[in-house]
């Protein structure tokens, strides 16, 4: 394993300080690295600790070769790249040599750097300098747009070898793209792949190809398994049978075992690289975290407490039914905490809901936000989960600011998304936008705004971080505030402090898992959880 990861043991003896080389100037470096890469022989004298970083486990260190063999395939690959019109930042560039190192060397990758550090980019890269042979992209269906404009931007020479496909379409034609000897194959948002069980997962791994890579920015979700099925697909033979897997990683985290996370990340080191925005990018602008609690109105209050009281009378039932009557009930309670009339279902499609000052206090606080930030010059993007919640959000921006600001969902056509999302970053349209948590939390590049608010909390964590990283990205020059909104002694709380709770544990929660634990409590216990002024 230690030449996989290419560290090895050292022990550290006391130097003296006067020992020490005088600092180098940057040309001397730089020339010393060239002389390097131009006469491998070459062993100029690595400044102390230049290498010296620790290993997961903390029991090992980056050896001087593996270090200088790194660098000198990046600097390769820096003089290489004239197939694409950019500019890689160093990281990228040491991304695209680590990508390339690793997949003739293991057969695939996963690059799992942070949202917004340029996994396309360096993934394109990557495949401008593999053989002629054609590549095969899959993404969600919203992000086929955007890597057709990247490539084309990029890469203008892989137009005409690169198939670009949805997930969906790889279930529907597995068989006909299993056909194809594919010299790579690209998942993005690989996190799609982490159910092994779905035909999706099955379909991606009889593929044919030399290579394959996965690009995710969260490659746990909900448990350690969810890597364990990403990696299946793409490097099958480092960890085979799964039970092994989670015998050493998943449950061993589970059970409290704290170093079974630093085991894992040794495991996993020689085909996954995760690198996050303060170590990679240090340039980019700070994120501001604003936790803003917000207050019911009374209005609101009478609703919420009104539902609960309606559904203690009504019971919560057993077994399937007891989940779907818990869901429809979270669900309310949700939609109440956003606005009064959002929680009235029976209200027909396409009903248009004016916005009342008074009525949601984080309607309130949300629209004080968006006037500020209009007046100040800093443009905002507003997430949420819900169509009518959008709807509703849109209309009373476009009163705050006195524009047309637009939606972003799933119901919009590929192209007017495309097109929405162009006019918001180009200056073209009033400086704010709502856009669906789902629909637009990926894939998507509007550094103008320089301020998120998140209007309503998603069960899992990792899907507002995704969808903050649509603004704090490469090409930001401003720092980020992002603005979580809770409402108090609400449903919202309990949902704050499970995304603290699982924090601590490295993992996530989603949708299905939270509702199905909570549908294990008796009815007492459920709605204490869910009831107004909880004492914990």
């Amino acid at each position: 394993m230690d030449g996989a990861l290419g560290v090895v043991p050292v022990r550290c003896d006391l130097i003296d300080v006067a020992d020490l080389p005088t600092r180098p100037r940057p040309s001397d470096s730089l020339s010393a690295w060239r002389t390097l890469r131009d006469d491998p022989t070459a062993s100029p004298r690595l400044p102390v600790a230049a290498h010296a970083e620790a290993d997961p486990t903390t029991t090992a260190v980056t050896s001087a070769d593996y270090a200088a063999t790194a660098l000198r395939e990046s600097l390769n690959v820096a003089e290489s790249l004239a197939g694409i019109d950019a500019m890689l930042r160093p990281y990228q560039v040491a991304g695209v040599a680590w990508l390339l190192r690793t997949v003739a060397a293991h057969g695939g990758a996963l690059l799992a750097d942070e949202m917004g550090l340029g996994k396309t980019l360096q993934t394109i890269a990557v495949l401008d300098r593999l053989d002629d042979g054609r590549h095969l992209v899959v993404c969600p269906t919203s992000l086929i747009t955007n890597w057709r404009r990247e490539i084309d931007r990029f890469a203008p020479s892989l137009v005409d070898r690169v198939t670009i496909v949805s997930y969906a379409r790889l279930r529907l034609s597995a068989t006909e793209l299993a056909e194809t000897r594919w010299s790579a194959v690209v998942f993005d948002e690989a996190h799609a792949l982490k159910n092994p069980r779905t035909q999706v997962s099955r379909a991606a791994r009889g593929l044919d190809a030399a290579a394959r890579i996965a690009l995710t920015g969260t490659p746990i979700e909900n448990s350690l398994d969810d890597l364990w099925a990403i990696l299946r697909v793409v490097t099958p033979a480092m960890f085979p049978v799964k039970a092994v897997f989670r015998r050493r990683f998943t449950k061993a985290v589970a059970s409290g075992d704290d170093g079974a996370l630093h085991r894992l990340r040794a495991a996993v080191a020689p085909v996954m690289l995760a690198r996050t925005k303060d170590r990679a990018a240090a340039a980019l602008p700070p994120k501001i975290d604003n936790p803003v609690v917000c207050d019911l109105t009374a209005e609101q209050a009478r609703l919420y407490d009104a539902c609960l009281a309606r559904a203690a009378d009504d019971g919560f039932g057993s077994g399937l039914a007891r989940h779907g009557r818990l869901l429809a009930v979270l669900t309310t309670l949700k939609q109440i905490c956003n606005y009064p009339d959002l929680a009235d279902f029976d209200a027909p499609s396409g009903t248009a809901y004016a916005w009342e000052p008074g009525r949601s206090g984080k309607l309130d606080v949300t629209m004080e936000i968006v006037e500020a930030n209009a007046a100040a010059d800093r443009p905002t993007l507003l997430f949420t989960q819900y169509r009518r919640t959008g709807e509703l959000l849109a209309c009373a921006a476009s009163d705050v600011v006195g524009g047309d600001v637009e939606f972003f969902h799933g119901g919009v056509s590929p192209d007017e998304r495309a097109r929405i999302a162009d006019r918001f970053q180009s200056g073209d349209g009033p400086a704010a936008l709502v856009v669906s948590l789902k629909a637009g939390g990926s894939g998507l590049t509007l550094t103008r705004a320089s301020d998120v608010v998140h209007f309503d909390r998603w069960w899992n964590p990792a899907v507002e971080a995704q969808a903050t990283d649509r603004v704090h990205r490469i090409g930001q020059d401003r720092p980020v505030t992002v603005t979580t909104l809770t409402t108090a002694t609400t449903l919202e709380e309990h949902i704050d402090q499970m995304h603290r709770r699982k924090a601590l544990l490295g993992v996530h929660a989603d949708d299905s898992s939270i509702v199905t634990e909570l549908a294990t409590l008796d009815d007492d216990r459920l709605l204490d959880v869910l009831r107004r002024n909880r004492e914990d």
